[in-house]
């Protein structure tokens, strides 16, 4: 939940990063415990491109670098390939010994859960996440957890596990 930003109408990325510095005491407490600043926009440079990573994090008790691309639209696949360029760059030039290899994490605002299994995201260390600017209508949210529920049971009665991974 972004919620707690104060995104005005039309904000863009650049807002929406701003947002996130100035209130990054809240943000990381939303992220979870053991999580470091390191960078924004961290410059990465392969041949003669340079690409920019939203924001770099260092996760403490994971001991790996986390990087977090934020998208105003929902998840494409070309995301995937663009996390993957930023993972493998930092895995071969930012990872000290001792670490673990440097996960990302997508922050888009929509994502269709089928796209996100079939582009196998999970097995290059990335995760997809939604994230939700304010707290949507109470008999939306409502809907969409019955919804949940009930496409889970169908799947206990298939013998399928409850949720897709």
């Amino acid at each position: 939940m972004l919620d707690f930003l104060g995104l005005p109408e039309g904000y863009n990325e650049r807002d929406l990063e701003t947002a996130i510095l100035r209130e990054m005491e809240h943000f990381l407490l939303e992220l979870g415990v053991g999580f470091t600043f390191v960078a924004r926009q961290k410059r990465i440079t392969v041949g003669s491109d340079d690409f920019y990573l939203d924001l770099l994090f260092y996760h403490r008790h994971m001991r790996r670098l986390v990087a977090v691309e934020l998208k105003l639209e929902k998840f494409q696949p070309a995301h995937k390939g663009q996390m993957e360029l930023y993972l493998r760059w930092l895995d071969k030039y930012d990872r000290t010994p001792g670490e673990e290899s440097p996960i990302g994490l997508i922050l888009c605002a929509d994502a269709n859960a089928e796209q996100v299994e079939l582009m196998d995201v999970n097995n290059a260390n990335i995760r997809v996440a939604e994230y939700l600017s304010h707290i949507p209508d109470m008999k939306l949210m409502q809907a969409q957890l019955h919804r949940a529920v009930t496409l889970a049971r169908e799947r206990v009665e298939k013998g399928l596990p409850p949720h897709v991974s």
